[in-house]
């Protein structure tokens, strides 16, 4: 059956509801340019999703050497055949007319054009005298989780072996770090636990901090099917906001901001006082229940309820839910990582799956989600933070293993400390230690907190700032070159979704002007460099993707990540692939854990763990004696209160978020009509009391103000919590009058973090972009217009009938074909 949908109106589509245990069923999105007719399309070219970390199989349809479309793929066990409205839409700012098509070098105070040898020789001559002069701490990455595997990992290669750096961050610093931190702490290693295939098995799903209807769309897609079916799941949601998960949930918990290792104690005390505790798993396959059970005796529901200011008998009926339930999955995002104790709180949702036995087994799955497309390649590639491989700095026979694959001396591969956040990096450039900073893929200037500061940093004479990007963003006007970067359709690479899952893009047309692969520019910067290895040969020894992708499987060869089972072959034409994936496997792995915790040992983990209150690394003898057989860590945590409470003078609470038409600053969703006519403006959130308190009204013009700053934007009054302002962060300045900042005029700017504070979770090292105090004033009243919010997400209106409905009309439309399309496969060029 075939019918037209408007995709911006209703984001997640028609139902095709099934049972537990059962196969998702086919629906394929089709959305292609008007005129454009499925005849038309000279070919469909693969690729997966960019926009977030859903990974959404796609087909890419081309006509006159342009994309004019997209297709989601039946066969990918991902999204069967789905696409959200930024994978429908998106595709779109790939033609925008102001693409950046060449180099561009500061000359007098402004960036003028020049040719490709022009700013790479002025890259190379700084880093050399930089080197000369300063050593290797002078230079620091930052890049992005929307490159491609092989372009991470050369990247990883050239600065940690090549320059011999310990300062390369991605901006998964941002959003997922916590992630990350959360599963070594608990496993040892990162590498999500769960699949998505568990939203088929489940009987109980459970929501931390992740609002899947706006953030992995197609994901909330699968859990609405399944809601709508026979036998649903019950659905726990914890969420300050009403988001559309919210909305379906069973037991909907909005926490007072800060307070999430307090309400998940107490879940946990609940669990175990009421019997709920496999006991045989935790003898089996964990270490320090005692020391939780004691952590969490006290931390009843009435006592939760008092901090966190939910009712205490929604706590015990969640706590219920989750104790009863059979089959359990959890997911867990930003509105755990970017709040307050966020290593802590992530851990607990871990330990809440041990002491269950909920692992490796359909339906009881554990996903600590990634926000970007390629955040789990910047982590196993070592571009974040991490030794490539999943690889221990702090084990001297893990960073041989690396330099045997590199064929460099160790010694060559600094270790003396953990790999440099990001906001440290930014700390030593703001302090002069680092003196060359090259951004790849990311916006700094609009997407990191305390924005009068980093502005302040990247104009600093003493910062030889490169920029790599696709268009003239705000960081990229404060640049010292800037290089026209090809994006996704315009190259050939792979990457990893959040659930471990395998896809292979590639490149559909050809980039504008001179824009080139991020690959390309980092391997003519290392030719360029001339890194060598320890025999006198090139260190990066692969001209291509394809080549790349084979060097870094013999990286990732015996590690957790293991790809050796992989080849662009197999990964052409049918479904993506989760790893594992080897001789033993050659199938992938769908879930891990599913005999046990198998990378904790001390000889093997990446991580011996850190201190959750201070963030100090736990050394190996410590760790020995707390796992010397390599089982799950049940790490107990202690509630503390947030850096920064509101005051008289702050009264309320700041808490900035994603919506579902906008990535991240919006470089290319602000750039795609349809996406951007759905939110095209900033806006501040507010409850009904609140709201009459200050006798404020819907569209009235307020200022947000923090410590740090403040911004200006229109009101939306929601069924938010009491007391808590949210706003999106997705809004800069590069489509206003000023260009790359706030008015000149001294006006409030409209970025989210002109008010968020420096501030970073002490294991993690993630900022904090959801506990601030602030307050809210009224610059005019409203002209009667509703704020630009969309009606269909979190934003919606507290009464409905008083905005009118967001629609996306004729130009939204895609069309939705359900059916038994599973085995359709298409060559090529088909």
């Amino acid at each position: 059956m075939e019918r037209m949908v408007d995709r911006i109106a209703d984001p997640w589509g028609a139902r095709t509801p099934y049972g537990p245990g059962e196969a998702w069923p086919v629906r394929t999105d089709t959305h292609l340019a008007e005129g454009v007719r499925p005849e038309d399309v000279e070919q469909w070219v693969q690729a997966a999703s960019l926009l977030h970390s859903n990974g959404d199989a796609m087909d890419i349809a081309v006509r006159h050497g342009r994309i004019v479309g997209v297709r989601g793929r039946a066969a990918d066990r991902v999204n069967r055949g789905r696409l959200g409205p930024k994978d429908l839409f998106g595709w779109q700012a790939n033609a925008s007319p102001d693409r950046l098509t060449s180099p561009l070098i500061r000359e007098g105070g402004r960036l003028t054009p020049c040719d490709w040898d022009t700013a790479m020789d002025r890259i190379v001559t700084r880093t050399r005298a930089l080197l000369d002069e300063h050593g290797p701490g002078s230079i620091a990455f930052y890049t992005s989780g929307q490159l491609y595997l092989e372009e991470y990992y050369t990247l990883a290669v050239l600065a940690r072996a090549g320059i011999g750096t310990n300062h390369l961050d991605g901006n998964t610093r941002l959003c997922t770090a916590t992630a990350a931190e959360a599963l070594k702490e608990t496993f040892g290693c990162d590498g999500q636990p769960g699949s998505y295939a568990d939203v088929d098995h489940a009987d109980t799903l459970a929501l931390f901090g992740h609002n899947m209807a706006e953030t992995q769309p197609v994901l909330w897609m699968r859990v609405l099917d399944r809601l709508d079916g026979p036998a649903p799941p019950r659905l726990v949601c914890v969420d300050p906001r009403p988001t559309p998960s919210a909305r379906r949930a069973s037991v909907h918990l909005a926490p007072r901001p800060g307070t999430n290792v307090a309400l998940l104690n107490a879940l946990l005390h609940e669990i175990i006082r009421t019997g709920h505790v496999d006991q045989a798993y935790v003898q089996a396959h964990t270490v320090g229940f005692d020391e939780l059970e004691r952590q969490v005796a006290p931390c009843t529901p009435a006592w939760a309820a008092d901090i966190c200011d939910v009712p205490e008998a929604a706590v015990r009926e969640a706590a219920e839910i989750l104790g009863g339930a059979q089959r359990l999955l959890s997911t867990v995002l930003q509105g755990v990582y970017q709040s307050h104790q966020a290593t802590a709180a992530a851990v607990q949702v871990n330990n809440l799956h041990l002491i269950r036995g909920m692992l490796g087994r359909p339906g009881a799955g554990l996903l600590q989600m990634n926000g970007q497309p390629t955040a789990e390649n910047t982590r196993e590639c070592g571009a974040d933070g991490d030794l490539p491989g999943f690889r221990n700095w702090q084990n001297d026979e893990h960073v041989a293993d690396l330099a045997r694959v590199w064929n460099v001396e160790p010694k060559d591969i600094p270790h003396y400390a953990p790999p440099t956040p990001a906001l440290q990096i930014f700390r030593y450039a703001e302090q002069g230690s680092v003196k060359l900073l090259w951004i790849s893929g990311t916006n700094p200037a609009v997407s990191l907190p305390e924005l009068t500061r980093i502005r302040s940093i990247l104009g600093q004479d003493g910062l030889f700032t490169v920029v790599q990007d696709l268009f003239p963003t705000e960081t990229a006007q404060l640049a010292d070159v800037v290089l026209p970067a090809a994006t996704w359709g315009e190259k050939t690479g792979t990457f990893t979704n959040a659930d471990r899952t395998v896809h292979l893009a590639e490149k559909a047309v050809d980039p504008p002007g001179q824009a080139r692969p991020d690959l390309d520019v980092f391997l003519d910067y290392a030719r360029r460099m001339d890194f060598r290895d320890k025999d006198g040969g090139p260190l990066v020894h692969w001209h291509g993707p394809e080549e790349a992708f084979e060097a870094w499987k013999r990286c990732s060869a015996g590690r957790p990540c293991d790809y050796t089972g992989l080849t662009y072959d197999l990964l052409r034409g049918g479904s993506g692939i989760p790893w594992p994936c080897t001789d033993g496997a050659p199938e992938g792995t769908e879930r891990l854990y599913a005999d046990g915790i198998t990378w904790a040992a001390p000889e093997t983990c990446e991580s011996y763990g850190k201190d959750l209150v201070t963030g100090a690394s736990v050394d190996v003898v410590e760790y020995r004696s707390l796992n010397p057989d390599g089982k799950a860590v049940l790490k107990a945590a202690e509630y503390l209160p947030p850096h920064e409470e509101p005051s008289p003078e702050y009264p309320l609470q700041l808490s900035t978020g994603r919506t579902l038409y906008h990535f991240h600053t919006r470089t290319k969703t602000g750039r795609v009509p349809q996406l951007n006519a759905a939110a095209p403006e900033v806006w501040v959130e507010l409850s009904p009391a609140q709201a009459a308190r200050q006798e404020l009204a819907e569209g009235d013009l307020v200022d947000v103000t923090t410590p740090r700053g403040a911004l200006r934007g229109r009101l939306r009054i929601t069924a938010i919590r009491d007391g808590l302002i949210f706003v999106p962060f997705h809004y800069g300045y590069w489509d206003t009058e000023a260009g790359h900042r706030p008015p000149e005029d001294g006006r409030p700017g409209r970025a989210a973090n002109e008010t968020t504070v420096t501030d970073w979770d002490p294991a993690s090292k993630q900022p904090l972009y959801k506990v601030a105090a602030a307050r809210i004033t009224r610059v005019e009243r409203g002209d009667g217009s509703p704020a630009p919010a969309p009606t269909t997400t979190a934003s919606a209106p507290a009464d409905p009938g008083a905005v009118p409905a967001t629609v996306g009309g004729p130009s939204a439309r895609s069309v939705q074909t359900t059916g038994d399309h599973e085995d359709r496969k298409e060559p090529e060029g088909a």
